[in-house]
């Protein structure tokens, strides 16, 4: 599933974020930045242990607020640390849509090309992932709105079933695909 946006390609896809070809990968952090399950789990063990050493000495931030780090062994060259929850690991659709603004403010301003985000606040969080795919989906849907974007690939890669149907609804609509 394709969406173009201005000069920005949108899609779904179901896979492993890790794997993703992307300028940066955002990881659905919490507060303190620790990376312990989840999509930040997968993405401590399979890119190092330096990603997390990196983020954990920028923090703690605020919900709603990232840190940019090295990718250690992944694909991609960044990591976008998204806080979305605090310590208390509960989010809800406008922290999810906070961080998004704010992991596209950081895109923007390190002039990435392609993003790919994970369903944020969906796993640990608790948020189902239809209203993930809402908050995230609008926040972008405006920041592409606002102007010139260097973003050329914005991806979702989703793990469950639940939530490629998710994001999929959401995109068409944003499309105005029918």
């Amino acid at each position: 599933m394709k969406v173009k946006l201005g000069s920005t390609t949108l899609s779904v896809a179901r896979g492993d974020i890790t794997e993703a070809e992307v300028d940066a990968i955002v990881n659905a952090a919490n507060s303190q930045l620790w990376m312990g399950a989840g999509v930040a789990g997968a993405i401590k063990r399979k890119g190092g242990t330096v990603i997390e050493e990196d983020a954990v000495r920028q923090g703690p931030i605020e919900v709603g607020e990232v840190v940019l780090t090295g990718a250690g062994n992944l694909a991609a060259t960044h990591v976008i640390h998204a806080a979305t929850m605090g310590s208390d690991l509960k989010t809800d659709p406008e922290k999810i849509a906070a961080a998004t603004r704010s992991s596209l403010t950081i895109a923007e301003k390190h002039r990435l090309s392609s993003i790919a985000f994970p369903a944020l606040g969906s796993g640990v969080g608790g948020v189902p992932p239809d209203k993930s795919a809402e908050a995230m989906v609008t926040a972008i849907v405006e920041h592409l709105k606002g102007g010139k974007s260097t973003l050329q690939k914005i991806l979702f890669v989703v793990y469950q079933d639940e939530a490629l149907k998710a994001f999929t609804d959401v995109l068409k609509k944003a499309g105005g695909v029918q």
